[in-house]
């Protein structure tokens, strides 16, 4: 009895246990999740459409920006074309106006500006006169001032001689053969108070078909009487200054100025000449009109001494600053280009850099 009872309570609890555990299991089935509720979480359209949002996005991303990648590299490689350009075109003007400036510099140098200069004195050194009368008599030589001339007293006879004078004979230095002599009479200096020579000359013309006299004009009157060989130191100056002449029966008056020509090595003096020729009123007897008088006055024009001077208007310093300004802008605009290329490799590398990224993501 006792085993039976027990056999039926362990029964009945094997049952009860049986039945609980099927009704964990049924509890359990009913808890647990069905496979159409993973399909119904799959289908879900909230969970749907951050994804699909996100691979639009990428996607858009993805096929916008390669086209905006490449009109910022275009305009960048033509704007870096264009500053390379203006740069070159820069370096071609710069370039040019180097050998420009050589050039004008090498002109100016080589021709010089000729530049007048009035310079204003009181008085002249007093010049030397060489005559050359041949046959010809001095018959007077006398100062006058402020351009005044006494009326002639018995003109064709000898009369005072004022003037200080010297004779020198040599030979000429064209024709060594021929001998000269040549009358040297000390000049006018007092220019303020105009200062004249006057002089009369008388010749046999009875010979003759033509009756002038011959005349030079030199710088200084002491040069030759400072002079240790006059005779060579007239072969010079014979060498050097033209001749003039004036004729008989006229007065001829002859103002002169003294024009100084400053060379780039040597120095020259010459003198210019304004002369007025005025007839002379032959009042002697014809018996004594035979003797063909000769009538010359000497005086300054004016008291400017005339100054040319030969100027190199070439200024090195200007050049070399002209210079200097053109080839930094040669070196800056190879700087630049310099630069340029290396920024255009750059960013020609991190474009073909960001190409290959983009591939290896898309594969």
């Amino acid at each position: 009895m006792l085993r039976k009872g027990r056999s039926l309570s362990y029964q009945e609890f094997n049952d009860d246990d049986d039945d609980g555990g099927e009704e964990e299991e049924d509890e359990d089935e009913g808890n647990a999740p069905s496979p159409v509720f993973f399909d119904d979480a799959t289908e879900d359209p909230e969970h749907e459409k951050p994804d699909r949002s996100i691979s639009q996005t990428q996607d858009d991303v993805r096929g916008t920006n390669p086209h905006m990648r490449f009109s910022k590299t275009c305009l960048k490689n033509f704007f870096t074309v264009v500053l390379i350009f203006i740069y070159l075109l820069l370096t071609a003007v710069a370039a040019f106006l180097a050998y420009q400036t050589i050039s004008d510099f090498l002109e100016k140098l080589n021709n010089p500006v000729m530049s007048v200069i009035y310079k204003e004195v009181d008085s002249f050194s007093p010049p030397g006169i060489a005559l050359y009368p041949g046959k010809a008599q001095l018959l007077s030589c006398k100062h006058h001032y402020h351009d005044y001339i006494p009326p002639l007293v018995d003109p064709g006879k000898p009369q005072e001689v004022d003037c200080k004078m010297t004779e020198v004979t040599y030979f000429g230095p064209f024709a060594n053969e021929t001998e000269k002599k040549a009358l040297v009479v000390r000049g006018p200096s007092d220019v303020r108070n105009k200062e004249l020579i006057f002089m009369q000359f008388s010749r046999n013309e009875t010979e003759e078909d033509f009756s002038a006299i011959n005349y030079m004009l030199f710088a200084k009157f002491s040069d030759l009487i400072d002079s240790a060989n006059k005779s060579e130191f007239m072969r010079d100056c014979e060498r050097n200054y033209s001749m003039w002449t004036f004729s008989g029966g006229f007065r001829t008056w002859v103002k002169m100025s003294l024009l100084t020509t400053s060379g780039v090595k040597n120095e020259a003096v010459e003198f210019r000449q304004e002369s007025s020729v005025v007839k002379f009123n032959d009042k002697r007897p014809e018996a004594a009109q035979t003797d063909q008088l000769y009538f010359a006055v000497f005086e300054w024009r004016d008291p400017f001494m005339q100054e040319i001077r030969l100027i190199v208007t070439a200024n090195a310093w200007s050049s070399i600053a002209i210079l200097c300004g053109v080839f930094m802008a040669l070196f800056k605009a190879a700087n630049f280009a310099k630069l340029t290329i290396k920024w255009t490799i750059k960013m020609r590398k991190r474009h073909l850099r960001n190409k290959a990224r983009e591939l290896n993501h898309v594969t």
